[in-house]
């Protein structure tokens, strides 16, 4: 995990201005240049405010904990950046959620170097032949046009790895198997509430939760992933450690958060980067 030298994050948390005017303090910026350096910092302060202009309800939220989240994703090596996927910011209460997603998941995986393969993919409705569960071997007829793969219905999900050395493992989930596994802990989804990210985006929490599945059960667990892993869905203290709401039956990596990030467009990107460059300007 890349170096975090102090963590006592700034002292004040509200103020005028907004977020952009708190990362201006110069107690904040005393701290994001003792612990990433001037250069990094611009980067990583020009990312934040993007992070926060696109995503709905971060602005509302407690300042300190946004950017005790953003530096926890620093030491992994992650983007903030919702496009990417890597971990989001998410509202909750006031406060800032450090969710993994899965994208992110490949990333610390692949890092290890134990890994020759990784993968999860939905498996298309008619794609499936045989799920041999004892031998762990797959049959799938994939669907090749693109399009007409990416509208036709979802009836399962698959992940894989492979490690340097041969060993292999796979799983097979069903569509109604992972429904009936976030129902179980995402009480937001069982309520049909329509703010969580299973709501938003089933396909996605379903690749999250097949990963989590097999890399944690039979994956090797680099130090930096096992951080992310106990750190996912938690609000993170100054000190970079978690700090779990228990809204979902102390179930982080299904957390259901108040606010998911928003659908992002290409004009909210120019519009986000536009700002963040212009902003990042004072900062430093």
């Amino acid at each position: 995990m890349a170096e975090i030298k102090n963590t006592n994050i700034m002292p004040v948390n509200e103020g005028k201005g907004g977020f952009t005017a708190y990362l201006s303090g110069e107690a904040v910026k005393r701290q994001i240049n003792a612990t990433l350096g001037g250069d990094n910092g611009q980067r990583f302060c020009a990312a934040l405010i993007s992070t926060v202009s696109a995503t709905a309800g971060l602005k509302e939220c407690n300042n300190a904990s946004i950017v005790a989240g953003a530096l926890l994703g620093e030491s992994l090596k992650l983007s903030p950046l919702p496009t990417l996927g890597q971990y989001y910011l998410v509202p909750f209460n006031k406060k800032a959620q450090f969710v993994l997603g899965y994208k992110g998941m490949i990333q610390l995986a692949a890092r290890s170097g134990q890994y020759s393969k990784i993968n999860v993919v939905a498996i298309k409705q008619g794609e499936l032949v045989k799920y041999d569960a004892l031998n762990e071997e797959i049959e799938v007829n994939l669907i090749q046009d693109e399009e007409a793969r990416e509208n036709a219905p979802t009836t399962g999900y698959y992940a894989m790895f492979e490690y340097v050395n041969g060993f292999k493992k796979t799983l097979y989930w069903s569509r109604a198997k992972m429904e009936k596994h976030a129902e179980r802990y995402s009480k937001g989804y069982a309520a049909h509430k329509g703010y969580t990210f299973w709501e938003k985006d089933f396909d996605e929490m379903a690749k999250k939760t097949m990963l989590r599945q097999i890399i944690s059960k039979w994956g090797v667990m680099s130090v930096d992933l096992q951080t992310a892993y106990m750190a996912d869905g938690a609000t993170i203290k100054e000190d970079l450690t978690p700090e779990f709401i228990e809204i979902e039956e102390n179930a982080p990596a299904e957390v259901a958060a108040e606010e998911p990030p928003k659908e992002i467009t290409a004009k909210d990107i120019r519009k986000t980067a536009e700002a963040a460059a212009n902003a990042t300007d004072d900062l430093f």
